[in-house]
């Protein structure tokens, strides 16, 4: 039975009747809810540095609405359609000209029609975006964890210089030495170091996200020829 069910029947009793439960029940209730509640959270990842959640890959649903991409066939087989996909998956190129290179796949498709019809072959070219951005994506996330590691390690660093810093100059009037002053260096800049890197986090989070919204203006885009 579920918890809700047995906290009615055994809580509430008949109507016009007072529960039955004593506070100790209720109590054991609400701490096994608690836990179930608790467990049911997925636990966060200490190395993911990044506010949005981690999501391994981007959802073809989320982004293609177009014919199955998994019965499309081999992409990379088709070399005009993968040639396509690989300058639209790539960053260098500009949204401003996608639409300029598709149609001009679309003419070679029309001058070729034994290699496949307009819509398998366009869903060849998004197949190879998709996997193409995914790749990508993988890549960078893979990074993004390296460099949350890093930072860990740098703030963990950090801590022991000013520690180590604090012990050897326990009062304001401790006289300096070639130890404080090598580890007061080392403080400054490690701490330099650990700011600017945190600066650049923001941009280094938002670079997954800008491939999936890239991932989806390409297949918006394919999606108005079929």
């Amino acid at each position: 039975m579920r918890l809700d069910a047995w906290f009615g029947a055994a809580f509430l009793g008949e109507p016009g009747r007072r529960p039955r439960l004593p506070l100790a029940a209720l109590t054991a209730f609400a701490l096994v809810a608690a836990t179930q509640t608790a467990a049911a959270q997925p636990k966060p990842d200490p190395d993911w540095p990044c506010a949005q959640r981690r999501v391994p890959t981007i959802s073809a649903g989320a982004v293609w609405s177009g014919p199955p991409l998994d019965q499309a066939g081999d992409w990379g087989q088709d070399f005009q359609a993968a040639e396509l996909a690989q300058t639209l998956a790539s960053r260098r190129t500009p949204d401003s000209e996608m639409d300029g290179l598709i149609d001009a796949f679309l003419e070679k498709v029309a001058a070729d029609p034994s290699a496949g019809t307009k819509d398998q072959r366009l869903t060849h070219v998004f197949a190879g975006v998709f996997e193409l951005l995914n790749t990508e994506r993988a890549r960078i996330l893979d990074g993004i964890t390296r460099y949350s590691r890093a930072q860990n390690r740098l703030a963990e660093k950090i801590r022991g210089e000013s520690d180590k810093l604090s012990e050897l100059k326990d009062s304001p009037a401790a006289p300096e030495t070639d130890e404080t002053r090598t580890l007061e260096t080392a403080l400054k800049w490690d701490d330099r170091i650990f700011q600017e890197r945190r600066q650049s986090l923001t941009y280094v989070c938002e670079t997954p996200v800008l491939l999936e919204k890239r991932a989806f203006d390409i297949g918006r885009k394919i999606q108005a020829k079929l």
